[in-house]
Parts: structure tokens; C-alpha cells; sequence
């Protein structure tokens, strides 16, 4: 049964469930506070009443004793007056002999059959029940030298136990109330904070059959569910924005591997056809079809570059190294394949300066920066180069005069397989790739890169990398 019952609240709406916890606990608290008072006041009332019977009786005990020393039947006669006049309402006051028997019996509204006369030797204060009364009874030992005997108090408590049951029923009405109206706030206040999870399960629901672009709207409480309900609209921001880019990578890398596995399929069905016997055409296309396979290597192993830097971000820990000597090292190495050019270097200011960078990795970066200066470089063939430290950083700057970059394009130009001008800038060699492993790179280590460019003017690439110490 036990089992059941708990299987049957597991299987409950949340709400409801909060309802019943809300209703229950306030039910124990309400039940045991009632009770604890009902219990201490019905303690204190008893105790009242028997302190009442306390008094009553050891007045009657001081006014025989001022006539103690006449106590005969005529002044147990005499005492009756008094007695009468003492004596409450539902209330028994007797006298009784030393053989038991009774001397005096004044009662007020209480039958005297409902307690029976007995002697005392010590006083002896409870409370009994006969039928359906319930009796408070005081009995005292009453001795001088003419009387020995026991004076009997006696007292109905009926108006005790009405006062106790109509307050018991007070008490419960009151607790039923109260849990009712714990059980309607309960349920008023459970939806009240559903109400975000059920537009974070509309949304989700939403976002299973229409995609991403629905958000959970409502959420302006400031509480910590609609907290979770912004924590999920920005998880839902970041995914869109992770599927856009995943669905344009893969459009991209499938457009830009189409071309050489056309050209390569068609270079190979000519000489499939007639190229074997016409050495023009088979020399032609098997230098087609090698440049077309160096480029496909080429984006093959930058996808896998890129690939191993997004997904090794934190794994090398690298010792610090002087950065600016890879910087000139690298740059002879690059002057001599571009002769053309004019490299204006200036790293003195940073020559005391210490990276954790990988050496490879930095000059993988500016072989890219510069790669891309020389190629979109035409007429000003001056390419400068600056080096600087900063407070926590170091900076190196490259600067071209070449065509430049459009302001609306330099948002993307860091995306996957993106180029500028794709149409005018297809005779270029370049996969679009380049930037996007210089940024992980640096990003890898904590840096920043960013582009300023002009159309037609130049373009500029500033990278700051974070310092590790300084030579001393």
C-alpha cells in the first residue's frame, strides 16, 4: 500500500507536488503547535481550578479554627451559613466525623451521592469522573483537641470541560482552515512558479519542431528559474549561432573542395578520352591536376591545423620564451621568398619581454598575417612591421598597402573559408582558413588579434599577447 501511494506521488505534476509537501507541512506545524497549547492551556485551567479548591478550603479551615474551641454539634450548625455563603456554583463542601460519617453537607447544584464520604490522614487533591462528570475533589485532615475528623471539597468541573472542548473544536476548525487555505496558496503559488518551466518546456517543445530560433520570452522576475530561462535563451543564442557557422563551414568547405575535384575529374576524363596520345594535353593536365592536389593537401591539413588548435586550447603548457628574435628569424626567412617587398621592421622596444608561446606557433601567425599583406598587396609593396610592450602585454603590428578590406566585410573576414571578394579574388591562391587558425592561435594563449582596414588604402593586423615576465 505504502509502495503504491509513494509510486502514485512520484507520478504527480510537479505543482502538485508542491501543493501536498506546502499542505503537509503546515499541517505538522499547525497540528503540533495547536496541540502543544491546547495541551498547556487545558494544564493551566486545572490548575486553576484546583488552586480555587485550595483557598476555598483552607478558609474553611481558618473559620473553624477561631471556633475550635466550642467545636461541639451546635457549632457545626453554625458553620453552615458560612459555609453556604463561600460555596461556589457545581460545588460540594462536607464535614466529615472520625468513623466516617457525615456531620455537615452543604452542595450547590452537585448531588452529594456522586462522591462517597471517606476519612483522611493526609490531604489528597484529584480529579474523577463519575458517569459522565467529571469531579474535582479535596480532602484535609482536620484535627483540634474537642474534634478530629476530615473536611471534603468537592467541585463538578463541568464548565472546565465545556471551555476544554469548545476550545479543542476552536483549534481544529482553525487547523483545517488554516491548511486549506495552505493548500490553496500552496497551489497558487506552485504555479506561480511553474509558469517559466512551462514556458521553458513550450520553448523546448517549440524548438524541437521549429528549430532554433525560438526563445522563452516572460522571463523578467528576476528569480532563479527565470534565471534558468535566460541561462537557457543564451545556451539557445549560442547553438544558434554554432549550427549557422557549422552549416556555412560545411557549405564552404564543400564549395571550395568542389572546384579542385571538378577540375581534377575533368582533366582526367579528357585524358581518359584522347589525352594519352597527345603529350600537349597529358603534360597540361597532370600539371593541372597537381596543382588542383597540392591545393586539396593544402586545405586538407589547414582544416586539421585548425581542427587541433579549437580542440587543444589549455592542453600545452609552454616556458616562456623571448619573442622577439622568432620575430626576426621568422621575417629573414619570409624576405627571402618575397624580394619584391619592403619589410620595415621595429622590435626594439619589446626585446626584453617574455611569452609562454609555442616559437612554432608564433611564427605560424605571422606567416599567415603576412602571407595574406603580400597577396592582396599590389602597387605599395612596403609591409610594416612594429613590436611593443605594453604594461601586461606585448603588441606586434603589420601593416600593408595593399586593396584593403570593405568596413561591412570585417566582421566576417575571420570566419571559416571566408574571403573577401570571392569572385574577384578566386584567381588568389588561398583556402579562407588562414585567419581563422591565426585567431585560435592566439586565442590559445590568451591574446587578442584584431583588423583595421581601409578599402583601397591598406590594412592593418594588431596582435597583443599576454606578458610573462620581464629580463632583468
Amino acid at each position: 500500500m505504502m509502495e503504491r501511494l509513494t509510486r502514485l506521488i512520484r507520478q504527480l505534476p510537479i505543482k502538485w507536488k508542491l501543493m501536498l509537501g506546502a499542505t503537509t507541512l503546515m499541517f505538522l506545524l499547525f497540528a503540533t503547535y495547536n496541540f502543544s497549547q491546547y495541551l498547556v492551556l487545558k494544564q493551566w485551567m486545572m490548575n486553576q481550578e484546583k488552586d480555587k479548591i485550595q483557598v476555598s478550603m483552607a478558609q474553611l479551615q481558618d473559620f473553624l479554627n477561631e471556633k475550635s474551641n466550642t467545636m461541639d454539634t451546635l457549632l457545626i450548625t453554625e458553620a453552615r451559613p458560612y459555609i453556604e455563603k463561600m460555596i461556589g456554583k457545581n460545588q460540594l463542601v462536607r464535614i466529615i466525623g472520625k468513623n466516617g460519617e457525615p456531620l455537615l453537607t452543604v452542595s450547590n447544584h452537585f448531588d452529594e451521592n456522586w462522591v462517597t464520604p471517606r476519612t483522611v490522614e493526609a490531604p489528597e487533591l484529584f480529579d474523577t469522573t463519575h458517569q459522565e462528570d467529571h469531579i474535582l475533589i479535596y480532602r484535609s485532615p482536620f484535627i483540634t483537641t474537642k474534634y478530629v475528623g476530615t473536611l471534603e471539597f468537592a467541585s463538578n468541573l463541568e464548565t472546565f470541560d465545556h471551555f476544554s472542548h469548545t476550545l479543542f473544536w476552536v483549534m481544529l476548525i482553525g487547523g483545517v482552515l488554516a491548511v486549506f487555505i495552505s493548500a490553496i496558496s500552496g497551489l497558487a503559488i506552485a504555479r506561480q512558479l511553474m509558469r517559466p518551466i512551462r514556458a521553458l518546456a513550450a520553448t523546448i517543445r517549440s524548438v524541437k519542431e521549429k528549430g532554433l530560433t525560438e526563445r522563452v520570452s516572460n522571463i523578467e522576475n528576476g528569480d532563479e528559474i527565470s534565471s534558468l530561462a535566460q541561462l537557457f535563451n543564451e545556451l539557445m543564442n549560442q547553438l544558434e549561432v554554432s549550427f549557422r557557422q557549422q552549416k556555412q563551414f560545411v557549405e564552404d568547405a564543400s564549395h571550395e573542395l568542389r572546384t579542385p575535384i571538378t577540375i581534377l575529374e575533368g582533366h582526367l576524363s579528357l585524358l581518359n578520352r584522347w589525352g594519352k596520345s597527345d603529350p600537349e594535353v597529358l603534360d597540361e593536365s597532370l600539371q593541372a591536376s597537381l596543382q588542383e592536389t597540392r591545393r586539396l593537401k593544402g586545405i586538407v591539413e589547414e582544416l586539421l591545423t585548425l581542427t587541433r588548435v579549437e580542440t587543444h586550447l589549455d592542453s600545452e603548457i609552454n616556458e616562456p620564451i623571448q619573442i622577439e628574435p622568432v620575430i626576426q628569424e621568422t621575417l629573414k626567412r619570409f624576405e627571402v621568398l618575397n624580394p619584391e617587398f619592403l619589410f620595415q621592421v621595429n622590435t626594439e622596444k619589446m626585446r626584453d619581454a617574455l611569452v609562454s608561446i609555442s616559437p612554432l606557433h608564433l611564427e605560424q601567425i605571422l606567416l599567415i598575417i603576412l602571407d595574406n599583406a603580400v597577396k592582396y598587396t599590389m602597387q605599395d609593396r612596403r609591409i610594416v612591421i612594429v613590436g611593443q610592450r605594453l604594461i601586461n602585454e606585448v603588441q606586434i603590428t603589420i601593416e600593408d598597402h595593399g586593396i584593403g578590406i570593405p568596413q561591412d566585410e570585417l566582421p566576417y573576414v575571420f570566419d571559416r573559408f571566408y574571403r573577401v571578394d570571392k569572385a574577384r579574388n578566386r584567381e588568389i591562391a588561398g583556402s579562407g582558413l588562414g585567419l581563422s587558425i591565426a585567431k585560435q592561435f592566439v586565442y590559445k594563449y590568451q591574446g587578442e588579434i584584431n583588423i583595421r582596414s581601409k578599402e583601397n588604402e591598406g590594412t592593418t593586423v594588431i596582435i597583443k599577447l599576454p606578458i610573462n615576465q620581464i629580463m632583468k
